[in-house]
């Protein structure tokens, strides 16, 4: 049965990394004493190492141990026999290419299908959609596709923003980027606030945190969700 956590984002305003995540990852993982950690989204300024150091350290606070996949000879394999799956936020482009790159897209969808309990955050979530096309990132390198790991059966755009109305600044909003994806797709895409995530077990999907997220379907009004809506039946 699938077990996911799909988060908007890694840190709140003033809070640590992964802080106020933490009570819900500690049931998330409750059965593993260690998890795989994919960082391969950080374009630069961090270290492959660097990077798993940092999620090391959170995870400690809840007694469990991690590992980089960069460290492992055969990537395919530490995803296969991982207690936990992680994979970080950065940039969703340089996320899918080098999945793409190590092979790895498929066996990482396969196995958190099969019931390996799976966090992502930021790009990290994005890639759970069907397609990685509603991001916010810029197009920093070329993947070989846009497809994702279709976990969920719509796409998704972490870091959601409200238009603000005092904003002298007029350039295209958040909603206005959704429409234009929506004018030649009709996936349905989901605006995840910061603080919001979705849970996964199984077929069921439902919105949690402290704020409501945005929901946007082809040639319709965005609907305003509130937290604990269930999404299983969106397609």
């Amino acid at each position: 049965m699938k077990s996911i956590i799909i988060a908007s984002t890694s840190t709140l305003h003033e809070g640590s990394y992964l802080e106020y995540l933490l009570p819900t990852l500690q049931s998330h993982f409750k059965d593993c004493k260690s998890i795989l950690f994919i960082p391969f989204a950080r374009p630069g300024g961090i270290s492959h190492d660097e990077y798993t150091s940092k999620v090391s350290t959170a995870f400690a606070s809840i007694n469990i141990s991690v590992k980089g996949i960069h460290e492992f000879d055969n990537a395919d394999d530490a995803i296969k026999n991982a207690e936990g799956i992680f994979t970080g936020g950065g940039n969703t482009f340089l996320l899918v290419t080098q999945l793409y790159k190590h092979n790895i897209m498929q066996v990482l969808a396969e196995t958190v299908k099969n019931g390996t309990p799976y966090l992502g955050t930021s790009a990290g979530s994005n890639i759970c959609g069907l397609s990685m096309q509603t991001t916010n990132d810029m197009p920093i390198i070329y993947p070989p596709s846009f497809q994702t790991l279709g976990l969920i059966p719509f796409n998704l755009n972490p870091h959601y923003l409200d238009p603000d109305t005092q904003s002298k600044h007029m350039g295209e909003t958040r909603e206005t980027r959704i429409k234009e994806f929506h004018a030649f797709n009709a996936i349905p895409v989901l605006g995840l606030r910061e603080g919001s995530w979705l849970e996964v077990k199984g077929e069921k999907i439902t919105l949690k945190g402290n704020l409501s997220a945005r929901l946007f379907l082809q040639n319709e009004n965005p609907v305003e969700l509130e937290t604990e809506s269930d999404l299983s039946n969106l397609k």
